[in-house]
């Protein structure tokens, strides 16, 4: 592109709550014989890096009014961003009204969102409310065949090298006119979503969803889908927060699955592993140490281990490390790690090592998405957990302590695993999953076949499930569900119950001589 074909900046409004970089800018366009024209803070660091600045005021010859409200909401400014070049009839009506042209405005916005996240009450987040920012933006983003709008510091290198080719061009006008309209459409969302939950507002008439790019990803869940991933600013701990140590680029898959993963691990508080398969749970155990609940959530299954995903609650120790290590493995994401255990992963070029920094806590609120032809769904985040206290026995024999603390176990688990799901654990560990079918008693089943195998491969001679307690996400509609985790070894039950049918599931336990407990609550994943 010839010099000719770009244009030169002759006149810049420069107004920022985000100075980074701006001395910077403002030096290179006066470098170039720019004007400068500012308001406020941005003026005043101007001028005491000792660079001529016109206040806005100045400028319009119309002072700044209403404590600063009213400062750039004048025609002289936004006639100036708006009009035409190309209209002689525009050229005319703006050298009638002495209206100078602006070829570039630089704003970002008022901190609305820091604000609000510091604890401010609701006069001075609606102080902090930009007007005449937005303002400004649009206009110079709706005219970018003339005007060039920068809304963040990271766009400032890219417009001092045009500078120095002898302008800006109209592709690169072109697409900071798209990043403003997308800055102010999440700036308005933001305020619009602190208003609704100033009335309590959980699902307002409208929702906007909002994020940031952090990457585009090589496809999806399959290879003919495109695929990014965007962050919306949640300060959780989680994989948006986690700072990956080493190991190639992490798939959608990959980020899926880790999701699922560390969101499971924090439903304890013991050290505890969690190995996930295409989202759901193959082996999950607590013990006294993350080493022993490694090699106890790795009994459980194995095989699906094979290529999982290793969510961690605690500081990877370098013990765990080495065991995890010996097994391919995808991703592990961990609070911490410790340098030795960082070495030993290091020879693992591929694997992804996340750190997080913290666990999050389970029981936040929030809210959850899922994309349907023609909209959204919305929902709050699944924060409920049930506890010893919740628990209703409802059979003739009562669980002992220790089959009380598996149960429990054993339902958080169910929280995190695809329904219909079926959950064994016995000593703080799962021994048997199942996941995803459209018959409960098909969950038992092939969670109980599962631990057959497991108990085979370990070598030993009955099902891991004998002796073990069952969870279900939901009630038994009959009481062949019940009889079938019955077969399988199960020695206690913990289900929602509600079904109309519950008569019919305690008396089958009771022929059985087990113990069942009701919490009152499910949790279907779908």
């Amino acid at each position: 592109m010839s010099v000719a074909d770009r244009l030169p900046i002759r006149r810049a409004l420069l107004s920022v709550s985000d100075k980074s970089g701006l001395i910077e800018l403002g030096r290179a366009l006066a470098e170039k014989g720019a004007q400068l024209l500012s308001t406020g803070g941005s003026a005043k660091a101007l001028r005491e890096a000792g660079l001529t600045v016109t206040d806005v005021s100045e400028h319009t010859g119309f002072p700044e009014i209403l404590d600063g409200r009213v400062k750039t909401l004048v025609p002289q400014i936004h006639g100036g961003i708006l009009g035409r070049r190309d209209l002689p009839a525009h050229v005319a009506q703006m050298q009638e009204h002495d209206i100078a042209p602006i070829d570039l405005v630089c704003v970002n916005l008022y901190p609305f969102a820091a604000t609000v996240a510091s604890g401010a009450g609701p006069e001075d987040c609606i102080e902090n409310i930009d007007i005449g920012g937005p303002a400004l933006i649009r206009a110079a983003a709706k005219n970018h065949a003339h005007v060039a709008i920068l809304t963040e510091p990271a766009q400032y290198a890219a417009l001092i090298d045009m500078l120095n080719a002898g302008g800006t061009t109209l592709e690169a006008r072109r697409n900071w006119a798209g990043a403003a309209y997308a800055h102010t459409a999440a700036y308005d969302a933001m305020i619009a979503a602190w208003f609704a939950r100033q009335e309590g507002e959980i699902f307002p008439p409208t929702m906007t969803l909002t994020g940031t790019r952090r990457e585009l990803l090589r496809y999806g869940e399959n290879p003919h889908q495109k695929a990014a991933f965007y962050v919306n600013g949640e300060k959780r701990a989680g994989i948006a927060t986690a700072t990956q140590v080493q190991g190639k680029a992490l798939s959608y898959n990959n980020l899926n699955d880790t999701d699922a993963a560390f969101e499971a691990v924090a439903e304890f508080e013991e050290p505890t592993v969690v190995i996930v398969k295409h989202a759901n749970p193959c082996g999950v155990a607590t013990a006294q140490s993350l080493s022993d609940a490694w090699d106890a959530a790795l009994k459980c299954d194995p095989v699906s281990a094979f290529g999982g995903i290793v969510a961690l609650n605690r500081k990877l120790d370098a013990a765990t490390a080495e065991k995890i290590s010996a097994i391919f493995t995808e991703v592990i994401v961990a609070p911490d790690a410790e340098d030795a255990a960082k070495e030993i992963l290091a020879k693992k070029k591929n694997l992804r090592l996340l750190l997080t920094g913290s666990v999050p806590a389970p029981d936040a609120e929030g809210l959850a998405f899922r994309s349907v032809a023609g909209g959204f769904l919305a929902q709050n985040r699944d924060a409920g957990r049930v506890t010893r206290a919740d628990l209703r026995v409802v059979t003739t024999r009562a669980p002992t302590e220790a089959e009380m603390a598996d149960l429990l176990f054993a339902f958080h688990v169910a929280k995190h695993v695809k329904s219909n799901a079926v959950i064994y654990a016995k000593n703080g560990a799962t021994v048997g999953i199942g996941a995803g079918q459209m018959s409960r008693v098909d969950s038992a089943r092939i969670a109980a076949r599962k631990s057959e195998d497991a108990a085979q491969q370990a070598g030993e001679s009955a099902p891991l499930t004998q002796g073990s307690v069952a969870a279900s996400d939901a009630f038994f509609p009959f009481a062949d569900g019940l009889e079938s985790v019955v077969a399988a070894g199960a020695i206690a039950v913990i289900q929602p119950g509600g079904s109309i049918r519950d008569q019919e599931v305690i008396d089958a336990a009771d022929r059985a001589g087990i113990a069942m407990v009701f919490t009152g609550m499910r949790h279907f994943r779908h």
